[in-house]
């Protein structure tokens, strides 16, 4: 049953492993226990604890291995996308928590949070040409459709760009499962690719938006800084 362990099992298992142990007596530890990732003991007085056994160590490792390779790749392709919008002539952030204003029910305001991986302005002294962009990365399909279960994440990024892009890596999805408010940009050997630009709408950032980057640290200039100045085209999703 381990290769076809779900999400919940191998929560279940960390929780476990962090804990006392105390049971819960649901189905997700009747499972575990039938496929022996989990053993049960009694103490003195009779009281009853789970424990891991070794195949559930070796479970919860190979997942923590799985799960930290995702990870590095995830950011390996952010800090690529971050790259590409600075050699584009853009201040680029990473990380970002903003609140997005979305309209709710019979015109009132509500506010959302959106954490974009990459988030960037133009270099501009004009308020009207800034045209702030989003990337959201995905580098596993399984992330891409949460994300595209979840529209109200979308709502939230739209209200903060005039351009959104997801940056897919090669082999997870096709352009057309993402929604058409998004351009898709797709990661491969070669560099990103535009597989559908994405649409442009104005767009001037609020005063809370500017609140948060003026407080928030820019990622720093690549390297090759200066080979921009040499020309060429601007990179994919730059919006210039």
């Amino acid at each position: 049953m381990a290769a076809g362990l779900a999400a919940a099992h191998r929560r279940r298992l960390r929780e476990m492993w962090r804990s006392a142990g105390w049971p819960c007596h649901d189905a997700l530890e009747l499972e575990l226990l039938a496929a022996g990732l989990l053993s049960r003991h009694w103490d003195g007085e009779g009281r009853e604890t789970l424990r891991l056994t070794d195949a559930g160590i070796a479970v919860l490792a190979e997942t923590r291995r799985r799960n930290q390779k995702a990870f590095d790749a995830h950011e390996a392709l952010v800090a690529r996308v971050a790259r590409e919008m600075q050699r584009a002539g853009r201040i680029v952030w990473r990380g970002l928590s903003l609140r997005a204003p979305l309209a709710g029910d019979e015109g009132v305001t509500t506010w959302a949070m959106a954490m974009p991986d990459v988030f960037s302005i133009r270099l501009t002294t004009v308020e009207d040409y800034v045209e702030p962009v989003v990337h959201e990365i995905k580098v596993s399909r399984a992330d891409l459709l949460s994300d595209l279960r979840r529209p109200e994440k979308g709502a939230a990024y739209a209200a903060l760009a005039s351009q959104c892009w997801y940056v897919l890596r090669e082999g997870i999805a096709e352009a057309d499962e993402v929604p058409a408010a998004f351009g898709v940009l797709m990661a491969g050997e070669a560099g990103l690719e535009v597989a559908r630009p994405a649409p442009r709408r104005a767009m001037r950032l609020g005063f809370p938006t500017w609140m948060v980057l003026a407080r928030a640290v820019a990622e720093p200039p690549p390297d090759d800084e200066g080979q921009r100045w040499l020309g060429g085209d601007p990179a994919p999703g730059a919006s210039l």
